[in-house]
């Protein structure tokens, strides 16, 4: 950032250091958006790993994670979920000053307890509701995206204005931050991601392919009407909500959507749901998650590689081979486009009946 853009440094942490662990999506726009507001950042890495290079190349000072732990007034541990605890009890916990903060991007740990924070420390959470990229973004043009943020112990009296000053200092105090808890943060972005976000909508979208397909449709106009198309509605979603998709879409769509969209989300779904959110509301989806973990995750990375190897994907590669905006600038496709004659996704594909 320039001088001009340059924002006042949050007053809670005007005069602590902020050790960043981890320096991944939210890792690295963490600790940029801190350091342009003025914060004293030190990063937290091993030795020898891929970040380490980058964030020194990127001109932050970067030690060892106990080191930098050892120097910080707030540790803000930005590591993936399941590798927290082993972090925590070996690196943090040991070196991590009397009356410090801990700060982290997402409760689970903490609600479930796997990590048991000491009790001579702060606590708290600060949780931007967009990806790193869009979180550095929208910082670097004077803007924010929203958090939410929590408080778990409050040993100094200050808790609540650290983790505000955190929020201010990454950019979401431009956008108004929303208090939340730790159990709230945990069990609603669980619930989003399982229900809704990831495996509500994939699994629809796979489930809306493969009726097409089955039904004797080309896979490629399945693909772009189960697919490709759900940009333009998750894009009006995300700017005005359900008004503004209603105001987008034609008539037709609008009365589609309205008479036939309680056929496939109905009471049965919503029952499910209650189910997925029960599961995680009493644990149960943590400790079959940690468990799958500790035993080197086999079912999930068969049910990954199975998600992988579905028939629309082979589609979609060939499909958006063809659409140069979906290409890394100065990359050409790396095969060039099927036609859709040439293209089979599954055995069950039939040629389209003329009436279709």
């Amino acid at each position: 950032m320039t001088s001009t853009t340059r924002i006042t440094t949050p007053a809670a942490l005007e005069h602590r250091t902020v050790a960043v662990i981890g320096y991944g999506s939210q890792g690295s726009a963490h600790a940029k958006n801190l350091r342009d507001s003025g914060v004293r950042v030190i990063v937290g890495l091993r030795p020898g790993g891929p970040t380490e290079a980058k964030a020194k190349a990127e001109g932050f000072e970067v030690r060892e994670p106990a080191e930098a732990v050892r120097a910080a007034d707030l540790v803000a541990v930005l590591v993936p979920d399941m590798a927290q605890p082993q972090l925590y009890q070996q690196q943090i916990a040991p070196n991590l000053k009397a009356g410090a903060c801990l700060l982290f991007a997402h409760g689970f740990n903490v609600h479930y307890g796997q990590i048991n924070p000491r009790h001579d420390i702060d606590v708290v959470l600060v949780a931007p509701k967009g990806p790193g990229a869009l979180v550095r973004r929208e910082f670097e043009i004077g803007r924010g995206v929203p958090s939410v943020y929590a408080v778990h112990q409050d040993q100094s009296g200050e808790a609540e204005a650290i983790a505000l000053a955190y929020c201010a200092g990454i950019g979401g105090g431009r956008a108004q931050p929303i208090r939340t808890t730790f159990k709230e943060e945990t069990e609603t972005d669980l619930f989003g991601e399982q229900a809704v976000l990831c495996g509500g909508a994939t699994k629809l979208v796979m489930a809306g392919w493969e009726t097409l397909v089955e039904a004797g449709y080309q896979p490629e106009i399945a693909y772009y009407e189960c697919l490709h198309e759900l940009k333009l509605i998750v894009d009006l979603l995300y700017e005005g909500g359900i008004t503004q998709m209603h105001r987008f879409i034609s008539e037709t769509a609008q009365y589609g959507d309205l008479t036939r969209g309680p056929y496939v989300v109905d009471e049965h779904t919503r029952t499910q749901m209650k189910r997925v959110l029960a599961e995680i509301q009493d644990g149960r989806f943590a400790r079959e998650w940690i468990a799958e973990y500790r035993a080197g995750n086999p079912n999930y990375r068969a049910l990954k590689q199975a998600d992988l190897e579905h028939p629309i994907e082979a589609v979609g590669r060939k499909l958006r081979a063809a659409m140069p905006w979906l290409q890394p600038r100065g990359e050409a496709p790396a095969n060039p486009p099927a036609t859709a004659a040439s293209t089979t996704a599954s055995p069950q594909a039939k040629p389209a009946e003329a009436s279709a």
